[in-house]
């Protein structure tokens, strides 16, 4: 089996993380519950909300948004219905668009 290539991120997403990460463990704290009330109300282990509330930007990113939102963090629009807008109006917009996108080939020049 090959070896990963250590994956890099750029300091926008690291930063976004770790103020996500922050903005978990003060809702949790401020909610006056335990690393492991928190971790075990969101089916993940306690070591994941810890690297969740880190930063760690190889979380499963729906645990992160699980764990989020139990806490009660804003992650987009707070009323359900426009975020259900939202979601329709994107999808219909990807269906008006390529499913996939493709460079043009570049046409070899064999002249020597």
């Amino acid at each position: 089996m090959p070896k990963s290539i250590p994956r890099t991120y750029s300091r926008y997403s690291r930063d976004a993380a770790a103020l996500l990460g922050a903005l978990i463990r003060e809702a949790r704290n401020e909610r006056k519950l335990t690393a492991q009330e928190l971790a075990d109300r969101a089916g993940i282990s306690r070591g994941l909300l810890q690297r969740i509330e880190k930063g760690n930007l190889k979380c499963e990113i729906g645990a992160v948004f699980e764990v989020a939102t139990i806490v009660g963090i804003q992650l987009f629009e707070a009323d359900g219905s426009v975020l259900a807008r939202q979601l329709r109006q994107t999808k219909e917009k990807l269906t008006l668009m390529p499913k996939s996108v493709r460079r043009k080939s570049k046409k070899v020049n064999d002249d020597f």
